[in-house]
């Protein structure tokens, strides 16, 4: 929005419309000591200077280099006709598209999108899209209780721990029980910890492939475990990995979420990002967001309607499956032409490439005596290292 400033005249009158006679009394409340003197805000400049400031300011960062923090965000490269296409008009203006009138480019960016997801993931259905992978995890927490009727959960304590932190905030006030369970020494599932723990009030288990620490796991036995017990199995995976890995749909699970950053989005100093969700076509009623269905006119041409939408804008407040599915259309627009330009054969390429690099520097710094690896699992993107002294000086 833009600034609209106050001249002194109309400051005093708003300070006399609440009783009071100036800034110093209207801030009065704050102990001595704590207010600000100055905000050190220098004179103004005109716009060719402030540029020329910023720009200096701006040659600091290293523009150079790739970010290796890794956890579930990666600095993959991003080909330049993502950008050209995302930063089109009709996209860029339309990137949450609610209503029912929306475009059909935008139906039809929303319907092809779904199709690479449920490809990608080995499942039936896909939604238009979450906000991040986080929240896409709590969504799927209260989708798997509202089809069981139950309202325990088991979580993985490989599941990233920013998504546990998410889930754990969102659940607070909900009368949800959660029980973590531990890794293996070698970094994956405890199956047997997670049998003992399962019973009749169990809602799902959530597990990641690749986990935080990057073991690579195969869910499969864990799948025959949760549905003997009526639950159902969540997996939140990395879907570059699934160039490479088996599919959460061939593993046997009933949900799969996770983060789509590394499909076609930069790191963005942390967002906007996109949230992905896939399920079974018997659960689709109870999936949160919308979905975009394809049918023909009467004229026989193909067209795009938005087939499900199941917000409380849209329907009765006491049957909608959520209130913060806002599907990141223009992330998913980005994450769709990512995709279609790499085909079956880059994305395969690209998953090589992560897990043959991953290997070598793995190798490279195993060879320093003293740096051990701490899990001897198989590993996709990221490892874990114990180091002679502590991590923060390495």
């Amino acid at each position: 929005m833009p600034f609209i400033s106050n001249t002194d005249q109309e400051r005093q009158k708003m300070l006399e419309s609440i009783g009071i006679k100036s800034l110093e009394e209207l801030f009065s409340d704050i102990p001595a000591g704590k207010a600000l003197d100055s905000l050190d805000v220098p004179p103004g400049k005109s716009e060719l200077e402030v540029r020329e400031v910023l720009q200096k300011m701006a040659s600091k960062n290293s523009s150079d280099l790739v970010c290796f923090l890794g956890g579930g965000f990666y600095d993959h490269y991003i080909p330049s006709a993502v950008g050209a296409i995302t930063s089109r008009g009709e996209f860029y203006t339309a990137y949450t598209p609610y209503q029912a009138e929306a475009s059909q480019g935008t139906l039809q960016s929303m319907y092809e999108y779904q199709t690479a997801i449920s490809t990608l993931t080995g499942m039936e259905v896909s939604n238009a899209s979450l906000y991040d992978g986080g929240t896409a995890i709590y969504e799927a927490v209260m989708m798997s209780i509202r089809i069981t009727r139950r309202s325990n959960v088991i979580i993985d304590k490989g599941v990233n721990p920013i998504y546990r932190k998410m889930v754990d905030t969102y659940t607070r006030n909900l009368d949800v029980g959660f029980r973590e369970t531990p890794v293996l020494a070698d970094g994956r599932a405890d199956k047997k910890v997670i049998e003992e723990n399962i019973n009749e009030d169990t809602a799902c288990v959530i597990l990641q492939n690749p986990n935080f620490f990057g073991c690579v796991d195969d869910f499969s036995e864990i799948a025959e475990i949760v549905h003997d017990a009526g639950a159902l199995l969540v997996v939140s995976c990395y879907p570059l990995s699934l160039g490479l890995l088996k599919t959460p749909g061939e593993m046997g699970a009933d949900i799969v979420v996770g983060e789509a950053q590394s499909l076609g989005l930069g790191l963005y100093f942390g967002g906007p990002y996109l949230g992905f969700m896939a399920t079974q076509k018997k659960h689709v009623r109870q999936m949160p967001g919308r979905i975009a269905g394809r049918t023909c006119d009467s004229e026989g041409k193909d067209g795009f309607v938005l087939t499900l939408q199941t917000r409380e804008q849209h329907i009765r407040r006491g049957r909608a499956t959520s209130n913060i599915c806002s599907n990141e259309a223009l992330c998913a627009l980005s994450s769709v032409v990512y995709l279609s330009l790499l085909g079956k054969k880059g994305l395969a390429e690209v998953a090589r490439l992560c897990n043959y690099k991953t290997n070598y520097a793995q190798e490279r710094l195993t060879a320093i005596p003293d740096v051990n690896l701490k899990f001897d699992a198989p590993i996709f993107n990221e490892f874990v290292l114990e180091l002679p002294v502590e991590a923060g000086t390495i």
